[in-house]
């Protein structure tokens, strides 16, 4: 069955009335006299203040919560929130949303909205999804930021949101169509849900054999210096004035290590520093000496230049130690970090001092077997826990794009021809 002919199955003919959210729920933000009332937030105890970082992709994520007194709670009457009442933030990170799951548990902070539906017709967990798809976001969302100087939304921008309700003269049936839409996608999330739990599973597998396997016992091992196994080296120093918005030669500073350049150097620049000064061999581990301490990118030997200082590697020869191993080493090596003003800095005389252990140092064949070994049983782990390209995080992006596609496609009703214009 094609996608439009279960929609038109699904529907068959109803009508879709579009409403104001105003009409159909009551929008409302902390109070004021509430907000002001600090003495009630603490790190500990029983009723958790919902902020915008709680609410992400759809779900309360209750991480770094704050809480207030109990015994203030049965005060703020305004800001109670209860099973099915769904928050959407409305400054900073504006349009995500996600449904309270109990009552009196949860208490409306500031830059969260809550809005209560108040039609029997309305499947909260129906509206959630709504509110995630890109058409909401275009339509609605987009609409009244364009028109804002400030990127925020009102209250009355929210009440005047337009929502899609099937079937509105008969409210039974209505309830049945959202039902089967909200059952159909809710099999996707549990669906990523579940490999998403075994993607947990599997790093915690992970790092459990790469700590078992990287642990030696005495007499089968020697550790050496990192500064006995090779040289500190960074690139030449470039200055701010030397880059580019845009070029030839991706320039990778401490904030865009391993992520997207947004500095770039001249061909020429970096032919000339190429050839003079330092630069990786492929396959080299580069290392992060500052910010976060350690991060590690093995280099691929593609045309890019790096932050001196910043971004180092170990020029290390291979017939001792492989840079793959020294690679998995490097995640669990405990970095002799030193403060350089207001964040750590890995100096390279820390580098030089980080042991490294060696197994079956009197056998470079066999330690270089057991080596290899090692790295393989790893390579095949890293390739399952972290991989975009295979193992369980391809198979998350693959059915997080399935699950977007028919999430949209299953909330995507005709519109009223002025609206739709």
């Amino acid at each position: 069955m094609s996608s439009v002919s279960f929609m038109e199955k699904l529907l068959d003919g109803v009508e879709i009335e579009w409403k104001l959210l105003g009409d159909v729920g009551e929008v409302t933000k902390l109070a004021g006299y509430e907000f002001t009332k600090h003495v009630y937030y603490s790190d500990s105890g029983k009723i958790i203040a919902l902020r915008g970082l709680n609410v992400k992709n759809g779900s309360l994520e209750l991480k770094n919560v704050k809480y207030i007194d109990g015994s203030e709670f049965s005060k703020l009457s305004r800001s109670k929130l209860y099973r099915n009442d769904m928050l959407f933030t409305y400054v900073g990170t504006i349009g995500e949303v996600a449904l309270v799951d109990e009552d009196d548990r949860y208490y409306l902070a500031p830059n969260v909205a809550r809005i209560r539906f108040t039609n029997a017709s309305i499947n909260p967990v129906f509206m959630r999804y709504y509110f995630q798809t890109d058409d909401f976001e275009k339509s609605q969302i987009d609409r009244y930021l364009a028109s804002s100087s400030m990127k925020n939304l009102t209250m009355a921008n929210i009440r005047k949101f337009k929502i899609p309700i099937p079937c509105p003269e008969d409210p039974k049936k209505s309830l049945e169509i959202q039902a089967e839409i909200v059952r159909i996608l809710d099999t996707f999330t549990e669906l990523t849900a579940e490999l998403t739990a075994e993607l947990a599973a599997r790093k915690k597998q992970y790092n459990y054999y790469r700590d078992k396997l990287l642990t030696f016992e005495e007499g089968e091992v020697e550790w050496k210096p990192l500064g006995e196994i090779g040289q500190v080296r960074m690139c030449k120093r470039i200055l701010k004035s030397q880059t580019l918005p845009e070029g030839d030669i991706p320039f990778y500073k401490i904030g865009t290590f391993g992520k997207s350049p947004d500095s770039f150097i001249s061909r020429s620049l970096f032919e000339k520093y190429k050839s003079k000064y330092s630069y990786p061999r492929t396959g080299e581990v580069l290392i992060s000496a500052s910010g976060t301490i350690g991060r590690t990118v093995i280099f691929d030997g593609a045309d890019s230049y790096f932050q001196d200082s910043n971004i180092v590697w170990i020029e290390n020869d291979e017939r001792l130690v492989l840079n793959k191993f020294l690679f998995y080493f490097y995640q669990i090596a405990n970095w002799g970090t030193s403060e350089g003003g207001t964040i750590k800095r890995l100096y390279n005389n820390n580098l030089r001092k980080l042991s490294i252990p060696i197994p079956h140092p009197n056998n470079p064949q066999k330690s270089l077997e057991e080596q290899a070994r090692i790295v393989s049983i790893l390579d095949n782990f890293d390739a399952l826990t972290n991989s975009i390209t295979e193992g369980l995080p391809r198979e998350i992006e693959l059915r997080q794009k399935q699950y977007e596609y028919y999430r949209d496609l299953l909330l995507s009703f005709p519109k009223p021809d002025e609206q739709a214009a």
